[in-house]
Parts: structure tokens; sequence; C-alpha cells
């Protein structure tokens, strides 16, 4: 049994008692790099949203599509605890109603996972109480959005890639601020209740050369019609989740996040390490590797 599937342990405290002991996060910390680096927040006003705060994390939810339109993180890469066993239950956060976030049911007899946005090992750092503390929040459900359970060399890149970064992050801090979050678009096929999303983006900042540096990457888990065409031009069958392709990561703009998202991102279009010349058809760099991400202008 995964541990994403244990019930919850008996004489769980009430959801008062859970909202109390939230109350002490503090979240993510904007300043964390030393330039300034904010949440990434919904260009319209009319697009509402809940900040939830975590440890060293922080969510910017929003109801109506019952997932994260963004989360931010802080990863000191000189403190994180790496030995931490994946022993986490996925409970509700008790700051805003179950029915508003997606819970057990999106997941239950099929082949979705609950995709961690913000990963469980980047804000686990620090005091080991802390630590171990910031390994439990990310097991509440609006950090999570349904992905394929089927593993391969896409989603292995995406899993790998801030440990890749902070080898490349100013060597004396070794930090980064990741944002990152689904792709909410109104085009996402529904499925119990949830439209699902197909793709996934995340923008990492860090310092280089005593800078703000910046590299956006987007995952991709739209069915891949050169493969499957028959299978995913028929649509999902009914009653199971929609036809998922297998994972694609490509490096792209920080700007095209930007606009695929409408999320306001700040100075990190500004300080993007892709070059901002490339052809178009270039511009979304496939990566089959971590030696194909570009980390220099």
């Amino acid at each position: 049994m995964r541990p994403s599937d244990r019930p919850l342990p008996p004489g769980l405290p009430s959801v008062d008692a859970r909202r109390g002991a939230l109350a002490d996060r503090t979240g993510y910390d904007e300043a964390f790099l030393g330039p300034v680096v904010p949440l990434a927040l919904p260009a319209r006003a009319s697009v509402e949203t809940v900040v939830l705060p975590y440890t060293h994390f922080t969510v910017v939810f929003r109801p109506d599509r019952r997932l994260a339109a963004s989360t931010a993180v802080c990863i000191d890469g000189r403190e994180l605890l790496e030995d931490v066993p994946r022993d986490g239950t996925w409970v509700f956060d008790p700051r805003i109603p179950e029915e508003q976030q997606a819970g057990h049911e999106v997941y239950r007899n099929n082949g979705l996972e609950r995709g961690h946005l913000v990963r469980r090992l980047d804000p686990v750092w620090g005091d080991p109480a802390v630590a171990h503390r910031a390994d439990a929040d990310t097991f509440h459900f609006t950090n999570a959005a349904p992905r394929s359970d089927v593993f391969n060399q896409g989603r292995q890149l995406w899993q790998g890639l801030e440990n890749h970064l902070l080898d490349h992050a100013a060597a004396a801090e070794r930090k980064l601020a990741v944002l990152a979050g689904p792709v909410l678009q109104d085009s996402d096929p529904p499925y119990r209740g949830l439209q699902v999303p197909l793709r996934f983006w995340k923008v990492a900042a860090f310092l280089q050369d005593g800078a703000l540096a910046s590299a956006a990457y987007v995952l991709d888990q739209s069915p891949d019609l050169s493969r499957d065409a028959e299978r995913a031009l028929a649509g999902a069958i009914a009653g199971a989740p929609p036809p998922l392709g297998p994972f694609r990561t490509y490096q792209v703009p920080v700007a095209d996040v930007a606009e695929i998202t409408e999320l306001e991102l700040g100075p990190l279009p500004d300080v993007d390490v892709m070059p901002p010349s490339r052809a178009p058809e270039e511009r979304w760099r496939r990566l089959g590797s971590y030696a194909d991400a570009v980390l220099h202008p």
C-alpha cells in the first residue's frame, strides 16, 4: 500500500485543532535569495485565490478549480535532510472547506496519482523537527494535482530538476526559490468533478555570479498524438480518467510560463537564462537529459 493510500489514523484531531496547528506557519520567504521573488499571483483580479502558508512553502489556491494556481518554496541546499522517510498521509487543509479540495475520491481506483506540486523533499531542511513538519505539510491535498502514474524518463527528469539546479546555483549559498503549479485551462478534461490539468510548470530562481537568474520548465502529460493518436482522439471512456500521454519535459522561456498560466512572475522573465533569440521551432527545448538544459545566458 502506498503511503498516500493509508487510511487516516484513528483519533484524528478535530478540524479546529488541525486549523490551530497550522496557525504558526510562515510560508515562503520572498526575500530568501536576497532579491525579492514574489508569489506567482493571477494577473486577472477576478480570479479568486486563497494564500495558504506552510513550512518553508506557500500554496496559492484556486477554490473554483479545487487545485493550486501556484506554489512557492524556499530550498536551502546546505541544510537539506535527505534521510526523512516517506510516511506522510494525505489530508485536507482545514483552513478551507473540504469540498473545495480535490481529495481521495479523485484518485481512487484509477491510474492517477497525487502529484506533489511542491516536491516532498524541497522544504525538508533545517532543524530536524522543522524539517519533519515541512515533510508532513507537503501531504495536504492543496499541494497535489492528478498525474499519470506511469513512470518514464520525462517524469524522472522533472522530479530531479531541483537537485540539478542546486548544483548550478551560487556555490556559497546553494539556495533556490521554486515557483510551480499546474497549467489551469478551460479546456482541461473533466473527471469526477475536477478538470484534470494536462501540463505543469516550474520556474526556479537562484543567484548566478551574484545576480538573480531564472529558468523555466513545462511537464506535458497531454496525449501524444504522434504515438497513440487513435486512443487520444477517441477521448476519455465514460467514467474513466482522461487519456494521458507519456511525460515530456521542456525548458521554456519564463515569459511563456507567465503567458500560458496568466500569472504574474515578478522579475523572473527579465532574468531568464534561456537566450531570447532562439528560433521559433526551438523556443520550447525538449529535455532528454539534464545536460540538455540551458543554465547560462
